[in-house]
């Protein structure tokens, strides 16, 4: 059976889950890193020696750093839903997932999520955050515009465009900071809500994390 290891409040271990369940693919799970440590542990090492969540395990296979997994997971078992034999259909999903790791992970969960909720108030770079904020606005509007006629970033179906980008969702939405007008955004989130995978890996209470800087 796949084993993933990472803890589950992570996000890009949120990322994977959310996979997973969406395929349907039996795991075992172990939670790794944080209060439950282990990323040091020499056997973990020779997995990862980046010692970082999330890893998984296939087999006699190790795949490590999230969108690596998800591409694994699409190609071993999502189908044409999530790996169409297409190339250049692939390539869109690939656009998306490498947009939001450059782009839009760095902007929102760093700049935002860990500069403002997670940074205890009296040691925050509000400007730095204002900054943040504001660009990640511009990023999400971005997906605003991408979603103008279509339910998915991939189309009139989830795919794997979606899960790097609608991970941040549950997060931005669930932040006491201003938004641009999105609806196509919202719109996208109500039907990401729907699905039971979702709910279960990615909306997850956060409100621990607040002023937390520690895992």
């Amino acid at each position: 059976m796949l084993t993933l290891w990472g803890r589950s409040s992570a996000f890009n271990v949120q990322k994977v889950r959310w996979l997973l369940l969406e395929l349907g693919v039996p795991y075992d799970h172990i939670q790794a890193g944080g209060s439950h440590s282990g990323l040091d542990d020499p056997s973990f090492r020779a997995m990862n020696p980046h010692g970082k969540v999330p890893v998984v395990q296939d087999g006699g296979t190790i795949v490590w750093e999230s969108h690596a997994i998800l591409r694994y997971l699409a190609a071993s078992f999502g189908g044409a839903q999530f790996w169409p034999a297409v190339p250049a259909a692939r390539a869109q999903a690939d656009g998306w997932m490498d947009w939001v790791q450059t782009g839009l992970q760095p902007t929102f969960l760093t700049g935002v999520f860990w500069g403002y909720f997670r940074t205890p108030e009296a040691e925050r770079d509000t400007k730095a955050v204002a900054a943040a904020i504001a660009k990640s606005g511009a990023l999400f509007k971005k997906l605003e515009d991408a979603l103008t006629s279509r339910d998915f970033l991939g189309g009139e179906q989830l795919g794997l465009a979606d899960i790097p980008a609608g991970t941040h969702l549950y997060r931005y939405f669930g932040l006491d900071i201003d938004r641009p007008a999105l609806p196509n955004v919202e719109s996208w989130y109500a039907r990401l809500q729907e699905r039971d995978a979702y709910r279960q890996a990615v909306m997850l209470p956060f409100d621990d994390m607040r002023g937390r800087t520690a895992y």
